[in-house]
Parts: C-alpha cells; sequence; structure tokens
C-alpha cells in the first residue's frame, strides 16, 4: 500500500546525512558537500552511482534561462525560411575563412592553448590550427548546400480514397556539453538546418575560443540572415555543475555529450533519469586485429595510418595471431615507429602479459623521451600490463601509444573485443573474404573496416559534419546509425490528405 509522499523544499544538507538512491542504497555527505550547500542551492542524486551533484542556485538560474530563451527561438525558427538558414551557415563559414574576423578567434585560443599548456592539460584537439580551421568551414558549408530541409517527405502511403505521408520535423532544443574541441561548436550548429535550436556547455578549456567565436562569427551570421540570436546559445559558464543542470532541464528535446568517458557517462546518467532522450560520444580507441591473410606491408600502413594523431578513432588495440605473430609483431612496430618518427618522437608499447616474448628483450629495457600533456617523461619504450588493462585507452599527446596482444585465433581476438574494448571501432587486416566475413559477423561494434582506423568521421566518411560517434559500449541503438549528424536530429510527424470523404473505418 502506497501513500503519498509530503515533498519539502531541500535548504541544507548535513555532514553525514543518507540520501537514498537506486532504491536499495544510500550515498552520505561529506562535510566538505555540506559546507557547500547554500538554501537556493539543487542536489542531484546519480541513481546509477549515488555521486551527489551540487548545482548552485546561480548556476541554475543561469542555465533555466537559457533554455527558455533557446525554446522561445525554437518557436520563432519555424516562421523562418530555409533559404535564411541557408544563408546563416553561408555566413558563418565565410566570417571563419576571413582572416580579419577570425584573428580575435585565433587570439582567444592562443590564450586557451597556453593556459591548459601551464595547468598540464592536454592541447592535442584545443588548438584552433589551420587544418581544423578548414574543417570547421567545411562544415558548415556542407550544411548551406545540404539537401536536408524541413518539413521533407520521408515516405508516403496511397490508400484508396486516402494517403498518408511521413514527414521530418524538427525535435526542439538540443543540449550540448562536451570538451575542449573548438571544431565541435560549430559542427553542432548543424541541427538549425533540420529547424532545432541549441545550447552549448563547452569545457572551461576552450570557453575563451567559444566565447570569441560567438561575438565574432556566430551572432553576426545568425543576426544577417535573420534567424532569432537565441538560435545557439553557449552558457558562459567553466563549471560542470552547468553542464548538470542543463542535462536535468525536462525541456530539452535531446542532450548530447562529448568528452572523457566517466564524465559522458555521468552526463548521461543524469539525462536519463530526467527523461530526456540522450546521445553520448564518450569513450574511444579503436581495436585492430591483424588476421592469418594479412600483409605485411598492409598492416604497417594501417598502423601508421591510424596513429597520425590522438582522437576517438586511433587505434589503441592491436591483436595478433600466434601463427604469425613473430613475423607481424616487427611490423606493427614499423608502423608505430614511424608515426613516432613523424611527429619527432618515439612510440609507447603496453604489452599484455604472456604475449611479452614477441617482442624484443631491448624493447623492454629502453628509456626513451616520451611527450605528455604535463611535459616530457623518460619512461621505457615498452611494459607489460594484466590483460584487463586492454580496457584501457591511451590519452597521448605526440607520442603514439598502444596496447599489444597476441591470441590463437580470430575467435580469441573477437572474444577479447567484446569483452574489453568500448565497442567502437574494429579492424581486420586480411587478405581472406572468409575471415573478414567471420570477424564482421562476431565483432560487436558499429565501425568495422579492413585497414586504416581514422576513416571513422562524419565528415570524413559520409560528406556529413558529424555532431559525434557513438560506441556500442552501453547496448546498440534504435534505428539509427552510430553518427550522429545534424539531419539525423529530427522526428516525424503524419500528415493525412483524404481525396473521398465517404471512406471512414
Amino acid at each position: 500500500m502506497s501513500s503519498q509522499p509530503q515533498i519539502r523544499t531541500l535548504t541544507r544538507v548535513t555532514e553525514g546525512q543518507e540520501i537514498p538512491f537506486g532504491g536499495d542504497r544510500v550515498a552520505v555527505v561529506t562535510a566538505e558537500l555540506a559546507g557547500r550547500f547554500c538554501d537556493g542551492d539543487r542536489l542531484i542524486v546519480v541513481q546509477s552511482s549515488g555521486a551527489l551533484l551540487l548545482i548552485p542556485a546561480a548556476v541554475s538560474a543561469r542555465v533555466a534561462e537559457t533554455v527558455e530563451a533557446a525554446g522561445r527561438a525554437f518557436a520563432d525558427l519555424a516562421g523562418v525560411s530555409d533559404d535564411q538558414i541557408t544563408e546563416f551557415f553561408d555566413r558563418f563559414a565565410t566570417a571563419l575563412a576571413d582572416d580579419d574576423q577570425f584573428a580575435p578567434i585565433a587570439e582567444a585560443n592562443a590564450v586557451d592553448a597556453a593556459a591548459a599548456a601551464a595547468r598540464g592539460r592536454s592541447t592535442t584537439r584545443l588548438v584552433l590550427d589551420d587544418r581544423m580551421r578548414s574543417d570547421m568551414v567545411g562544415g558548415l558549408r556542407g550544411w548551406r548546400d545540404s539537401s536536408s530541409r524541413r518539413d521533407g517527405i520521408v515516405d508516403r502511403i496511397e490508400h484508396t480514397q486516402w494517403a498518408v505521408e511521413s514527414r521530418r520535423a524538427p525535435l526542439g532544443v538540443v543540449g550540448f556539453v562536451f570538451e575542449g574541441r573548438p571544431n565541435v561548436f560549430a559542427d553542432a550548429c548543424g541541427v538549425v538546418r533540420t529547424g532545432n535550436t541549441v545550447v552549448f556547455r563547452i569545457g572551461s578549456d576552450a570557453l575563451t575560443t567559444a566565447s570569441a567565436i560567438v561575438d565574432h562569427a556566430l551572432l553576426p551570421a545568425l543576426r544577417a540572415a535573420g534567424l532569432p540570436e537565441d538560435a545557439v546559445r553557449l552558457i558562459d559558464s567553466p563549471t560542470h555543475a552547468a553542464g548538470h543542470a542543463l542535462f536535468a532541464d525536462q525541456r530539452l528535446a535531446l542532450a548530447v555529450a562529448r568528452g572523457s568517458g566517466a564524465a559522458v557517462a555521468e552526463l548521461g546518467a543524469v539525462a536519463s533519469q530526467s527523461g530526456t532522450p540522450v546521445s553520448l560520444h564518450g569513450t574511444g580507441g579503436a581495436w585492430m586485429v591483424a588476421g592469418s591473410g594479412a600483409a605485411p606491408a598492409t598492416l604497417r600502413q594501417a598502423v601508421r595510418h591510424s596513429l597520425d594523431r590522438k582522437v576517438c578513432n586511433t587505434l589503441n588495440v592491436i591483436v595478433l595471431l600466434r601463427d604469425r605473430a613473430v613475423e607481424l609483431a616487427e611490423v606493427v612496430l614499423g608502423g608505430l615507429d614511424e608515426a613516432a618518427a613523424a611527429g619527432g618522437t618515439f612510440g609507447r608499447l603496453h604489452v599484455v602479459s604472456g604475449s611479452e616474448s614477441y617482442i624484443s628483450a631491448e624493447r623492454f629495457e629502453d628509456m626513451v623521451p616520451i611527450i605528455r600533456a604535463g611535459g616530457t617523461s623518460e619512461e621505457p619504450a615498452a611494459s607489460v600490463l594484466d590483460e584487463c588493462d586492454l580496457a584501457i585507452e591511451w590519452e597521448w599527446e605526440q607520442s603514439p601509444e598502444i596496447t599489444l596482444a597476441v591470441v590463437d585465433s580470430i575467435d580469441n581476438a573477437v572474444e577479447l573485443c567484446n569483452r574489453y574494448s568500448p565497442r567502437f571501432v574494429a579492424s581486420l587486416v586480411t587478405e581472406d573474404d572468409a575471415e573478414s566475413d567471420r570477424f564482421y559477423a562476431g565483432v560487436d561494434a558499429p565501425f568495422i573496416g579492413n585497414g586504416f582506423t581514422r576513416w571513422v568521421d562524419g565528415q570524413y566518411a559520409l560528406d556529413a559534419p558529424e555532431l559525434g560517434l557513438s560506441n556500442w559500449q552501453f547496448g546498440r541503438m534504435l534505428a539509427r546509425g552510430a553518427i550522429l549528424s545534424g539531419d539525423s536530429v529530427h522526428t516525424v510527424r503524419y500528415r493525412a490528405s483524404v481525396t473521398d470523404h465517404t471512406v471512414h473505418r
């Protein structure tokens, strides 16, 4: 028998206070949390972990106002033409391509990069170099030229006396939380193409850059094209609490998170328990298997070109079959060393316990300079780790870092991949079609290839700027691919057209 609960507003918490979660567990309030909590603050309990997330009143109010404004802009956007949206993307791209308009953005990015480096933070994805700038401009122009439009007809079913059309419709306000990567800021504006509005929270490392993009490129483009200024909003807050407040807002139509695995998982839990659909783009790291039919030259190229830089689709683990491991281990090391040399550094190898006999003893004894976010350190060129550590995604700066394992068969390789990988990118290098088909059928990942792993990218592979790439670590997705793009952020409406009004059920 249930009774109606008495509900009161939380005005304070005390050290040692027990907070129920998950139905049968409690989280205990620490002295630090109790000291920080003030009347008007919010406390979110993550039901999957018991984490207690404090959202200060000022942050909560700022996020609520931003989402409210984006909601109004969504309604206003319905009165804007597709041509105006096209003009917005064109002007945004033109502003980023113009050296004078881009200059203050570059200056802001230099400030962000220097500050991050001083704190020992990674700047691999933060620096807005010519390549990233070009990709941003290309992505925006891709949306400018995209055939995706609001109210497009998806399907039409003809009946004898009437018909039903399935028509694309916008979702509403999309919330984005992502790490310090300025290019994501431009990519994610793609949701405007299909009539959605968007609220961003970007990592503190890139907040100055993002603010400069808003002031010098985004807002001028919105105004010139006649779009509501609140169609794209940046939450000007460096705190993680702003992201938690955003994903807890039930007015969001979709929540999208990109970043490190643990942070993304927590954000996803906040959105899910708030009833908001969520798309997570967190843990990465590609796996590669050298099959019995692997050509050495092909394998070396695949390794080399999967290690040009550290992003989510970079090679992380390589698995060799025992019957060819002596030969192919040297090939893998050659590809690793070549990739490292291209960056003027050395490669770092981790070897699963039991596989070390296939690597020369000198590799384990040699000490080499490895460039990391916090500086350069002397480390062994190779070291041994446990099998369970295959789950580690190596976050390297300039020195490529991979794990190597040796197994008896393709089936063993697939089993390891399905157990320890994020179920994201898997590649089998082989000339044997039957072996390739067996691998494809067994491995549980959305992206499967036969060579380098870095092809996994919406813009590179599908000519569509991506909002994120999803793995299958937390289950397969319903009725859509693992590349989230602006044109996939929509819902479907149905419109009936009756030609004979005598028709009835």
